[in-house]
C-alpha cells in the first residue's frame, strides 16, 4: 500500500522526474501556457506555485532556491521581475489546469496548464528556430 506517498512516478527515476518538471516549469514560465498530459499538469501545478511564491519573496535566498530548481537564468529573471510583482496581491492559486480532450496516438488525457492572469502575447514567443526570409536580408 502506498499510503502517504504523494505524487506520481511516471515510470521515471527521481533525477529524470526532477529534470522533467524543471523543464516543464521553465516552459510554463516562458510561455505562460503549455499543453501536456493531465497527470503531468496536475503534478506540475504545486511545483510552479511554489516557484511563484519564491518570486513574490524576492530575496537572494529565494532567487538561489529558484535557480537550483529551474536551472535557467532567463526564466529565474522573469520569475522575479515579472511574475512575482504580478501576483503580489494574490494569496495563491496562480495556475489553472483545463482538460483538453485526448491525444490522437495513445488516447492519453491532455490538459492545458496556464497562469491565471497570463500575458497572451507570451505564448509561443522564442520557440523554435527563427526563419529568415531572403527579402529581410535585402
Amino acid at each position: 500500500m502506498r499510503h502517504g506517498f504523494r505524487g506520481r512516478r511516471f515510470n521515471r527515476s527521481v533525477e529524470h522526474r526532477q529534470a522533467m518538471f524543471a523543464n516543464m516549469s521553465a516552459a510554463l514560465i516562458k510561455h505562460e501556457q503549455i499543453v501536456t498530459t493531465l497527470p503531468k499538469a496536475k503534478d506540475l501545478r504545486p511545483i510552479v506555485e511554489k516557484l511563484i511564491t519564491l518570486g513574490k519573496r524576492g530575496d537572494l535566498h529565494a532567487r538561489r532556491l529558484a535557480m537550483s530548481r529551474l536551472r535557467d537564468d532567463a526564466m529565474v529573471k522573469k520569475l522575479f521581475e515579472v511574475l512575482g510583482p504580478r501576483y503580489a496581491g494574490r494569496p495563491g492559486g496562480y495556475c489553472r489546469v483545463l482538460k483538453a480532450g485526448f491525444r490522437y496516438g495513445d488516447n492519453a488525457p491532455m490538459a492545458v496548464i496556464e497562469f491565471v492572469d497570463r500575458d497572451v502575447d507570451a505564448r509561443g514567443k522564442d520557440s523554435g528556430p527563427v526563419m529568415v526570409s531572403e527579402d529581410a536580408e535585402a
